[in-house]
């Protein structure tokens, strides 16, 4: 009998581990020290090699727009499949939901997932950005000022 209890109860933390990724994961995203609290900041999600860059964002797997208060902002994506994953932010001042850009360089805040900074050397691509998904997740985001 207690063969049939230990077998039942593994079946049972089985099916319940299952139902609970099939359900995805959540990745949660912050991002600190905006400029100001001006306009809205994009979160790009991202879930495939290549990607990056995406200055039209025609490359995303999903994106959230969020209001800014006191220079923060952050989101939630929810149901993830386990994967591989990159994020990219845009602190969109004028809320056109575009870069907008000097002469070559964005004059609005860019930030990416394993980014410190960017440079001519050391310019946004998706295998430095993406990280493995595999269990709920927090990651805060640097935003860069060109």
């Amino acid at each position: 009998m207690n063969k049939l209890k230990i077998i039942s109860i593994s079946l049972l933390l089985m099916l319940v581990s299952t139902l609970s990724s099939a359900d995805g994961f959540t990745l949660k995203v912050s991002v600190d020290n905006l400029r100001n609290s001006k306009g809205v900041v994009q979160f790009v999600l991202y879930n495939k090699d290549g990607t990056i860059p995406d200055e039209n964002y025609q490359k995303q797997y999903k994106k959230h727009i969020e209001n800014i208060f006191k220079n923060r902002a952050e989101t939630i994506f929810t149901d993830l499949p386990k994967g591989r994953y990159a994020i990219n932010i845009l602190h969109d001042e004028n809320s056109n939901g575009k870069i907008d850009k000097g002469l070559l360089l964005p004059i609005e805040g860019i930030g990416f997932s394993n980014y410190n900074s960017i440079n001519i050397l050391n310019k946004p691509n998706f295998k430095k950005a993406s990280f493995k998904l595999n269990s709920d997740t927090k990651k805060s985001i640097k935003v860069i000022y060109l």
